[in-house]
């Protein structure tokens, strides 16, 4: 069994195809940061194990699912239906065979699905990762896997938007392999809190600038 974390704030109309859409043997947990929906619920409803993360912020959430999981390997993704967990066993091929600590699902958007300020905001941040530490990735897309005790003994601080370049550069210190794969990336369902906006846009860049400095 390999555990899935799904981070989730107001994604009760999503989550009953994100958590049908993960293969057999993957279990979902979908973290509830705050939801005022119902999001817990339906995540019960649908056979998801439920974990309450009062803390707002999006590192919040990873780290409680984090704490939470118990599988060897665990994965990341995004609660908002724009991934496909049908993709999951290509992102975890690597870490199973022995190639990479780190897998990174690069994002492969269908046209009009990535707000153009979001992806440009991508770019650069990817930009500014690749030109510190060598590594070259295209995208700090929210799909990845790894080793859960290696990941936890990482010691990820950050609890914002900052959560997912910091698990990145703390690998890269430490020695990790780290590689992408490319996953489809769609429309998501409902609004977002993050990218849909610029103000969000806003708010992710600065944390993870801050974990750059």
């Amino acid at each position: 069994m390999i555990d899935v974390v799904l981070p989730a704030l107001n994604e009760a109309a999503a989550i009953p195809g994100v958590v049908s859409s993960l293969p057999s043997g993957y279990r979902a947990i979908v973290v509830d940061n705050n939801s005022t929906d119902g999001t817990a619920a339906v995540a019960l409803e649908c056979g998801a194990t439920v974990v309450s993360e009062p803390q707002p912020g999006f590192g919040a959430a990873c780290y409680a699912g984090l704490t939470a999981a118990t599988s060897e390997i665990v994965c990341f993704m995004d609660c908002d239906g724009s991934l496909d967990g049908a993709d999951l066993p290509r992102v975890v091929a690597p870490i199973v065979g022995g190639s990479a600590d780190l897998v990174l699902g690069a994002r492969v958007a269908r046209r009009g699905s990535w707000p153009i300020h979001a992806r440009i905001a991508n770019r650069v941040l990817a930009h500014q990762v690749r030109r510190r530490t060598g590594l070259h990735l295209s995208d700090l897309g929210p799909m990845r896997a790894a080793r859960r005790e290696p990941l936890t003994a990482l010691g990820i601080t950050d609890r914002r938007f900052g959560w997912p370049l910091e698990m990145v550069v703390l690998a890269h210190r430490a020695g990790w392999t780290i590689t992408e794969v490319g996953v489809p990336y769609a429309d998501r369902i409902g609004k977002s809190k993050v990218t849909g906006t610029v103000r969000g846009t806003v708010r992710a860049v600065r944390d993870m600038a801050a974990v750059l400095r």
